[in-house]
């Protein structure tokens, strides 16, 4: 496509005009002279070629002109210039560089008498309506050469400029505006003027008649004369301030519905405030809060008069602030903030009012930032919700092209922070109910590992990190009787204070149920009527609860006597299994259905251990960490054991640092266990006959061990307690009979027998025979109990050693 035709022309020779026209040489000499520069001064051109031009000047060129033209830059503007009588001639003068050849630049110079300009702005405006439409348009309007020159403004246009008409005159936008940002303008002139397609820009920017920045709407279109030639361009600049206000602000709010309150973390709100709001609304923000906020707590009301206290929560500059982050901003009761506090609205203040001049006196760190970085308005806002003030936020403006706070930018400011204090006030109740639910969690876990013989544990329990809150994640290490140890991990669905109290009942009833030494998967049978029960409201007689309660459950139980670990799970991930040589591997088990499902059995798996195995449970959160999928998390986990450090310890902090990013999205519970074995040293057994006469043989063999192991002062008692229970296997059960002996922490001393009949404490009375023999082992022992195989049962009775004693050791460890 052709471009269009441009109708201006320059004469190849400059003087080949009836202007007063002169050439200079780069040294200013003059090297042409027009018949109407003779005309205009009087010289002919042989008395003036080869003179300085300056010597024509009546008086200096004004200041501006001499460095534009140093600059070898265009100028236009009035000057005096002396004819060949010495008389004064006003004129407006046009200085354009020429080209030399020789890589340097001369001077053309123009000069119209001021009268003739007139008469030639006279008549161009044959009609004085056009000239009254233009000098009157609402728009700022300015006409340009093909050049992009100046040629005409109006009075609006002059009063944005800054200028007269008189000194624009010959000037390109950016020779009167060096500013940057008039570039755009100036390119658009030059591109209309060469192409005749008219354009529409929008810029924001200082124009030197205006103390700050405005919006603007800047029509560019093409002056054609009736061939279609292109004589010249048309500016039209519409100021548009406050309707490009008005759109920012609706863009920030929506801006704000989306990003104030993305979390439930106090301090991000607070940021997000800050961040929102910088810089639309102001040059530097800073939210702070009280303390009790923070804390999650809720806040007491403020008392009137005192001193105010806030917690600097977040800022958001390009300065530096007051105070850091964190540290506590003191605020007298006359301040900005306290009184929006005090009254619930806010304030909008020049730095230069009395309130705020007082407050500066008595704040000499602040005083001196606002001396460094002299700001000039500010808008104090209050933080409320539900009419209980949580803090308050500070909004102030530095850039000097920037104009004072206002109310309607304080409307907007108030609106932000409304919304922002309702999403603070739900992270802070949010907060305090974590806070709660992480006591209640940390009450209910295990407060420490007891020492025991059987294995050697560590542990860890990591709240989720996500909004959903703290979940009924769990785990647990149960000594039980005869040295052995019960491993638990539990997983109950859901999160906060509700599955934390359901967290709490189930390991209580863990507990409970290992104390009756239940197989694991008996035990895992009952938790799962207690979850029924739960669910359905049938365990208090109340309403149900509003979704259902579920849990998942690893149940172990490891003997050190036999190394056999027996395992039973409810719909819970399968066990890590670490042996001495280092192989790492998944125990799989006959998995069950998860807890509250009902009607369906567990079946519990044996497995022998070599000693100085490692074990590892964990609930799902551990495995399903960061998105991944399960097998994902097996593999790390499989890699991250594979290096397990002799320090259980370190082991816990190596397997959570390989498989967790930061904050786990869901709880995780993790335990590992080293297995340990007790050898003939600590255990012997005897099979005894079912003969009342062993009883005695019972006896002696009994006080022989103990004095094998040191033990001789607990002979009187061990000598009774097997006394006993041998005779209560002999009258009461069935055969074979064993009696066992383990030195551990504490002596135990173990009957078996074939028979399922459970023996119980009863009070013998004054004639009675019989009776007093378990009651004799329950005075004399620390504890005992009973305990159920498949075939047959065990009574044991445990006795305290001696501090004499030596406590008990395992085969290799301690």
């Amino acid at each position: 496509m052709d471009a269009p035709a441009v109708g201006h022309h320059e004469p190849s020779d400059p003087l080949d005009t009836a202007e007063a026209v002169a050439v200079t040489a780069p040294d200013g000499v003059l090297t042409g002279w027009s018949a109407g520069a003779q005309r205009l001064l009087g010289y002919s051109a042989a008395e003036a070629v080869g003179r300085p031009a300056a010597d024509l000047l009546a008086s200096p060129l004004p200041g501006a002109a001499l460095e534009r033209l140093a600059g070898q830059a265009g100028w236009a503007g009035p000057v005096v210039l002396r004819d060949r009588g010495g008389r004064s001639v006003e004129c407006s003068l046009r200085a354009r560089p020429l080209a030399t050849g020789d890589g340097r630049t001369g001077w053309c110079l123009e000069a119209v008498p001021e009268q003739d300009r007139e008469i030639r702005e006279d008549s161009r405006d044959t009609d004085p309506l056009l000239r009254w439409s233009f000098d009157q348009s609402p728009f700022a309007l300015a006409l340009y050469d093909p050049e992009g020159r100046f040629l005409r403004v109006n009075h609006r246009m002059e009063q944005q400029l800054g200028a007269s008409e008189r000194e624009l005159r010959g000037l390109r936008i950016t020779e009167h505006m060096p500013d940057p940002r008039f570039q755009r303008p100036e390119q658009a002139v030059d591109r209309v003027a060469a192409t005749g397609v008219p354009e529409h820009i929008e810029n924001h920017v200082r124009v030197p008649g205006e103390p700050y920045a405005h919006a603007w709407i800047v029509h560019v279109d093409p002056l054609k004369d009736p061939a279609g030639l292109v004589q010249g361009v048309q500016v039209a600049a519409l100021d548009f301030s406050e309707q490009s206000a008005a759109r920012e602000r609706l863009a920030l709010l929506n801006e704000a519905s989306t990003r104030i309150g993305s979390s439930l973390d106090v301090a991000r709100t607070a940021q997000e405030l800050a961040d929102v709001a910088v810089p639309v609304c102001a040059d530097f923000a800073s939210v702070d809060l009280l303390d009790a906020v923070l804390h999650g707590d809720e806040p007491a009301p403020i008392p009137v008069g005192a001193r105010l206290m806030l917690r600097r929560t977040a800022i958001r500059s390009g300065v530096p602030g007051v105070v850091e982050v964190g540290d506590l901003a003191h605020y007298p009761a006359f301040s900005p903030l306290e009184r929006c506090l005090a009254t619930g609205r806010g304030t909008v203040h020049r730095i230069t009012d009395p309130e705020v001049v007082r407050w500066l006196a008595q704040d000499p760190d602040r005083a001196a930032w606002v001396n460094r970085n002299r700001p000039h308005s500010l808008m104090a806002v209050p933080l409320r919700a539900r009419g209980v003030n949580l803090g308050a936020a500070l909004f102030t403006r530095l850039d000097p092209s920037t104009p004072p706070c206002t109310e309607d930018d304080l409307r907007i400011v108030e609106e932000l922070a409304a919304r922002a204090a309702v999403c603070i006030d739900n992270a802070r109740r949010y907060t305090r109910e974590r806070t709660t639910t992480l006591a209640l969690q940390h009450s209910l876990l295990p407060q420490g590992i007891p020492e025991q013989a059987a294995v050697e544990a560590a542990g860890r329990y990591l709240p989720a990190g996500s909004q959903a809150g703290v979940g009924g994640d769990w785990f647990d290490v149960i000594p039980l009787s005869g040295a052995r140890v019960a491993l638990v991990v539990g997983d109950v669905v859901g999160h906060g204070l509700h599955a934390s109290a359901a967290m709490g009942r189930l390991r209580t009833a863990v507990r409970t149920l290992a104390d009756v030494d239940l197989p694991p998967d008996e035990l895992l049978a009952h938790l799962d009527d207690l979850v029924i029960r739960l669910s359905t409201g049938l365990e208090t007689a109340a309403e149900p609860p509003t979704s259902d309660l579920g849990a998942t459950c690893l149940y172990a139980v490891y003997d050190p006597a036999s190394r056999t670990c027996s395992l039973a799970s409810a719909g819970h991930p399968w066990p890590a299994l670490v042996t001495p040589d280092g192989t790492v591997d998944f125990l799989e088990l006959p998995t069950g259905p998860p807890l509250g499902l009902g009607g369906l059995p567990f079946e519990s798996v044996d497995v022998e251990l070599p000693e100085g195995s490692l074990l590892a449970l964990y609930t799902d959160g551990l495995i399903e960490a960061r998105g991944q999928d399960v097998d994902a998390g097996l593999r790390a986990l499989r890699s991250a054991l594979a290096d397990a450090a002799p320090s259980l310890e370190t082991t816990c902090d190596t397997v959570l640092k390989a498989l967790l990013d930061g904050h786990p999205a869901d709880d995780v519970a993790l335990l590992v266990a080293r297995t340990r074995a007790l050898d003939s040293r600590h255990i012997v057994q005897w099979d005894l006959p079912a003969d009342p006469a062993v009883v005695a043989e019972a006896r002696s063999m009994t006080a022989a061990q103990l004095h094998t192991w040191d033990l001789d002062e607990l002979a009187f008692v061990a000598e009774l307690v097997v006394s006993e229970l041998v005779t209560n296997a002999i009258r009461h059960a069935a055969p074979p009979i064993r009696l066992r002996l383990i030195k551990d922490r504490t002596l135990i001393c173990e009957v078996c027998d074939a028979s399922n009949t459970a023996p119980h404490l009863r009070r013998a009375r004054i004639f009675d025979e019989g009776g007093r023999g378990l009651m004799l082992v329950a005075q004399l022992t620390e504890r005992w109990g009973t305990r159920h195989a498949a075939t047959g049962k065990t009574i044991w009775a445990e006795l305290p050693l001696s501090s004499a004693a030596p406590v008990a050791s395992t085969s290799g460890t301690t």
